[in-house]
Parts: structure tokens; sequence; C-alpha cells
């Protein structure tokens, strides 16, 4: 997310001589853009802390070799209010425990949002803006499986969803009103499953080298408190190489598959500031995705880089599993502003182009 992922940066790292505090706080103003919101402005403040235990290991190290292993706990309490007059209130967390042997991460918020909709699978419409407002909990709680597998953390644990997607206004006459579309006139998710963890990256915001995989299965049904019943099983995966001292080719693969009938807000979708930059988030939307994308990075001059990217993404659904033949690309650039070399936090400046479509994008952090 975009409010932790900043404060993340200007709280990670401790000198390095020095035993890292027991807890500090920082507030922090916040201005982004994106096509979805256009100019974002607001403020967030975050909490980041460790457990007695594991201060207490920390002060008997006498190597140092555990300060740069143990990561510290975080929550930030964040808002901001958009040119779109959308409203965005939301409290991440990421708790690390016992020297990282537990991992529990999410995010509680809600959100009034206006969206455009452009139909789902092959069926395109022209778009329609519809409102909607929605308390959304995420809550992901691991437990550390393997201590060392190729340099890397493996976690396995179980996940949690919930999602009351409130439809307050949609176009008249267009197809979310016919009530056609499953979902169209608001649901209620609730889904609870599995879920592996793996990340071996040298680095959070800006790895040269690692992997990081985020693998989970989800099921939504009635007995969970939700209206609606459906499966989904994703994969995420990133992969970074170090080319030369100042390039760097990051690739990220991701699949979604979804079966039962779930609403058109929870299909697999393409499109926004991390998937298919140059499309409107949800420009593409059916049961199934496939996507690879690929980035390559590179040093400018000081603290400026800039990227070039480009992106194939497919989509099916229960009668074609993937339509392969029917392939959406992307492409574009960027630059970097490293705001803390430390950890080499960015701010990302990028345009991305599609298929009569484009987009600006000025956030915090990497695309994946």
């Amino acid at each position: 997310m975009l409010f932790s992922s900043l404060v993340t940066a200007l709280l990670i790292s401790p000198p390095p001589d020095s035993v890292p505090k027991a807890f500090s706080i920082l507030p922090l103003p916040l201005v982004y853009y994106t096509p979805e919101t256009r100019v974002a402005y607001g403020a967030a403040a975050t909490a980041t802390f460790r457990f007695k235990r594991d201060m207490a290991f920390l002060r008997s190290d006498s190597s140092g070799r555990a300060r740069a292993s143990i990561r510290p706990s975080q929550v930030t309490l964040g808002f901001a209010y958009t040119q779109n007059k959308q409203i965005l209130f939301y409290l991440p967390f990421q708790i690390f425990y016992d020297r990282d042997n537990y991992y529990i991460n999410g995010e509680a918020g809600y959100y009034r949002y206006n969206y455009y909709f452009y139909g789902v699978g092959q069926q395109e419409v022209p778009r329609e803006l519809y409102g909607v407002n929605f308390p959304r909990i995420r809550i992901n709680a691991f437990r550390r499986i393997s201590p060392n597998i190729s340099r890397g953390k493996l976690y396995a644990g179980i996940r949690y969803q919930y999602e009351d997607y409130q439809v307050t206004s949609v176009e008249p006459g267009g197809l979310l009103a016919s009530g056609s579309v499953a979902g169209g006139l608001g649901s209620r998710l609730s889904g609870a499953g599995l879920g592996l963890f793996y990340d071996s990256r040298n680095v959070i915001f800006f790895p040269s080298k690692g992997v990081v995989a985020d693998i989970a299965y989800l099921a939504h049904n009635q007995v969970l408190g939700g209206n609606v019943r459906f499966d989904r099983y994703t994969a995420d995966v990133s992969s970074y190489h170090s080319l030369s001292d100042h390039a760097i080719l990051a690739v990220n693969y991701f699949v979604s598959f979804t079966t039962g009938e779930a609403p058109f807000n929870a299909l697999s979708l393409l499109g926004g500031t991390k998937r298919m930059r140059g499309y409107y988030e949800g420009r593409y939307r059916n049961q199934n995705v496939a996507l690879l994308q690929s980035e390559l990075r590179f040093d400018l001059y000081k603290r400026l880089g800039g990227v070039v990217f480009g992106a194939a993404g497919i989509l099916g659904d229960a009668q074609s599993w993937l339509r392969v033949n029917e392939p959406k690309v992307a492409y574009g650039a960027g630059l970097r502003f490293t705001m803390n070399r430390r950890d080499h936090l960015n701010i990302r400046l990028d345009y991305g182009m599609g298929r009569q479509s484009s987009g600006f994008y000025l956030t915090i952090g990497e695309a994946f």
C-alpha cells in the first residue's frame, strides 16, 4: 500500500551501529496521482515497534546480524481524498513476532469510490460510471515453516477477507442497472482459505536479486457471512536479476482463477498501477487471468533512474479457460527518484500505453 510503503522506508532501517527503538511514530502528508483517482492527497501516521522478546534478542546480539534480519512491525492509519471526490480511509498492518517466525499482515478500511465499468469478459460496453461504498477487511496469518530455503523464508498460514460492496449509483439504462451483471447492484464477500509466502529478496523496496511469491486459495460462501459463493486461486511471483552494477531486470508472473458465481467486482482483472499499466484498473475482467510483465530498471544520474516496461495478459472463463489468441498488451517508460537511499525507496512516475488507452502514474514504490 502507498501509505505503509513510504513510512516503512523512513523507519525500517536504524543506524547500523545502534539497537533500534522499541517504538516510534511518524505522521506524514501524502500526495499521489493515478488515472483512477487523479490527484489524491491526505495524511498518514505510522507506528513502528518490536515486541519485548525480539528487543531482548537484539540487545543480546553483539554481531549485529539480527538487526538486519529481524523486521519491525508496523501499523499505519491513513486518509486520502481524491480529485474524483473519492474517500479512502484505511489501516494496513504487518506484524513480525519471535524473530520473524510469525508474520501477520492485512488491512482494515472504508472506501467511498467511483469506478468505470467496461463490461465482463468479451462483452465490452461503453464505459459506465458507478459509485460504491465498502468496508474491507483482509487478514493473513503465517507461520514460518522452513528456516532456510535458498536463503529465503517460507511461510504457510490462513487468510480471511470480508468486503461489503454497496453500489450506490449506476448509470440509467446501463448494463449494471439492468441487473444482468452478477453483483451489479451490490454484494457481500466473506472468504477464508490457505496461503504460502516465500521471500528471498535481498532488500524489500528495490531488490536486485531474489524471488518473492504469494500463493493463495480463498473460498467465499454464505456460511462465513457472505451472500455469494465462489472460489479463487492466485499466484503472484516476482523475480529480480542484476544485469550490472547499474541495471536490474524485474519479472512478474501473475495468475488468478475463479470458479463459481463471483460478482463482477471480485473477478480477475487487468489494469491499474501494478498490473498492466496503461489500462484503467478493471478495464478487462473475467473469471481467469494470466499476466506476464517485465521491467528494466537502470541508473541515470545520482538519485535519478529510469525504467522501460512491457506486459502481456490473457483472460478466460469457464468455456475458454484462457483465450491465448486474444492477448492484451501494454508498454511504457518511467522515471524514478530515490527519496530514501538506504532502502532505495523511489518516487515512481510512469506513462503506460495500451490499445486505445494510456495513463500517467505518480506513486511511491515499484509496481512489483
